[in-house]
């Protein structure tokens, strides 16, 4: 293939479609040519100030277009966009900052008193600029056309992970292996293609319109968003501050949306439920699609139900793996999800050899082809994390997992949250499906508390439906009925709220605070 990097791939898609709205983020639009001119001004400024190939740029904002803006223009004059948490106070920042080597940072004026606080302790971060108050300004002094930079397939795309069990690693993609594991291949659910050019005449059928619920600042929000660049479509991105199911469903009808990108549960259960009275014209949906997090089995059948003739689906991935494949439905609705194996995924035992499907025997996913170079700065991390094996280089990001006799997979969950009652390791997914099947459960995240007899114990952190108070002996029950008896909870913490982390997916840290103090 043509050398190429991100940028180059995506004003490919610019010049066969320069009048096609590229993005609709609040009350900003833009056409492909006026986002790829705004890109342009961004790479032009960051080459102004000192910002060369391979140098880190943060972004720390909320959903936006300059969010979009600055992570095109990074790719254009080489440098790296890192996307920082929104979420995180002072102490995490400066972790991230330091972490990720950052030389300059767009952010949004309401986090900018963090981002003061720490910075005395960064020389290297010495550029900042603030979404609200310098960047229009720093547009407007450098010219729109696309900077005489040479690119290449090599150069980096660098993703930090949630750091939902641990601090956040960064980890480091090749552009051309990141397109390939995780934007599509520019021909998403098809073969990749052979030539950038084949973008153009795919873009000129007329690309869909995704409505992007997810957070920028997330693999999953970024790469969909991508996905549907490199299609010719629309991205439609959620700017709400907080995830409000009305105002998703008021911005897909008046929008037209054909596709909406959601995270799991937290995002698919209100926008079901949302769903009753058909107070929304709907007609232009023709697919529902959850990455970064599995829709349980009552969600994915409300949302079937209640949006007739629309396609619900699941897909698997992860910050080191891209997308792993498609989700099938579930046998029940703690069964596990199954998905399909793409093509270089496959689960290895602990000697690194595949596992005999049907056999029942547990290992980890791993990938191999398009994977990354590993973490940055993280050489014993990278070293458990990327293996070889036989001279094939594997990724094992750390879910657990096996093979059924159909050669499908059952993913069971990450290690680094499983539990270890008495020997027996449980993994927190299969419960939380469960309880989640339970017509009193909202909501809920699993964790293991410490036990005196066997280590740890199962405790569920719920969030009940208004009007209902579950206890204990009910819910255990009706586990009973869905998993093993070792795996059902065996303590109960009731919230008025999950918390879950900017991408939507469960926050162990703060559920296993809350069920300890308890």
């Amino acid at each position: 293939m043509k050398t190429f990097n991100l940028a180059d791939l995506f004003e490919v898609v610019v010049d066969a479609v320069p009048d096609r709205d590229a993005l609709v983020a609040g009350e900003a639009r833009r056409t492909y040519a006026e986002l790829d001119e705004r890109a342009n001004r961004v790479a032009n400024h960051l080459i102004e100030a000192g910002v060369g190939a391979g140098d880190h740029v943060g972004i720390q904002a909320w959903n936006c277009a300059e969010w979009v803006e600055v992570m095109l223009g990074c790719f254009k004059a080489r440098a790296v966009p890192i996307n920082v948490n929104y979420r995180y106070v002072e102490d995490e920042l400066l972790y991230l900052f330091d972490n990720a080597d950052l030389l300059a940072l767009f952010v949004a004026r309401d986090l900018r008193e963090r981002v003061d606080a720490v910075r005395p302790e960064l020389p290297a971060l010495r550029h900042v600029v603030v979404f609200e108050d310098d960047y229009e300004d720093a547009l407007a002094t450098v010219s729109g056309e696309r900077p005489a930079v040479e690119r290449s397939p090599d150069d980096p795309y660098v993703l930090y992970t949630g750091g939902t069990t641990g601090m956040p690693k960064g980890t480091v993609w090749r552009s051309e292996d990141i397109f390939m594991a995780a934007m599509g291949g520019g021909n998403f659910g098809g073969p990749p293609i052979a030539r950038p050019e084949e973008l153009a005449d795919k873009a000129r059928q007329n690309g869909l319109r995704y409505l992007v619920c997810a957070p920028m600042m997330h693999g999953g929000g970024q790469w969909v968003s991508f996905i549907c660049f490199y299609g010719g479509g629309t991205v439609i991105l959620y700017t709400g501050r907080h995830f409000d199911a009305g105002e998703v469903w008021a911005l897909a009808e008046r929008e037209r949306a054909q596709s909406v990108m959601i995270v799991g549960d937290a995002m698919g259960r209100p926008l079901a439920e949302s769903l009753e009275g058909g107070r929304y014209d709907l007609s232009s949906l023709r697919g529902v699609g959850s990455g970064g997090a599995i829709l349980s089995k009552t969600v994915k059948e409300q949302l079937r139900e209640r949006l007739p003739g629309v396609v619900v689906t699941d897909s698997f991935g992860a910050s080191e793996s891209g997308a792993s494949g498609a989700v099938l439905d579930f046998d029940g609705p703690a069964a596990g999800p199954r998905f399909t194996m793409a093509e270089h995924t496959t689960v290895l035992d602990g000697d690194l050899q595949p596992v005999a499907p049907g056999s029942g025997v547990i290992g980890r996913l791993a990938r191999k082809g398009h994977i990354p170079l590993g973490y940055h700065k993280d050489p014993s991390n990278t070293a458990a994390t990327f293996v070889e094996r036989d001279g094939v280089r594997w990724v094992l990001p750390g879910d657990f997992a096996t093979v059924e006799a159909d050669g499908t997979i059952t993913l069971l969950g990450r290690g680094s949250v499983s539990i270890n009652s008495g020997g027996e390791k449980i993994f927190p997914e299969e419960v939380e499906a469960a309880l989640k099947s339970h017509p009193d459960v909202f909501d809920a995240v699993v964790v293991g508390v410490p036990d005196d007899r066997f280590g740890e114990q199962v405790a569920a952190v719920v969030q009940a439906r208004p009007g209902t108070s579950p206890a204990l002996d009910a819910l255990a029950a009706h586990c009973r009925t869905k998993v093993a008896g070792y795996k059902v909870p065996r303590r109960l913490v009731l919230v008025e709220e999950v918390e879950r982390t900017p991408a939507a997916k469960p926050d162990y840290r703060w559920a296993k605070e809350v069920a300890t103090k308890t």
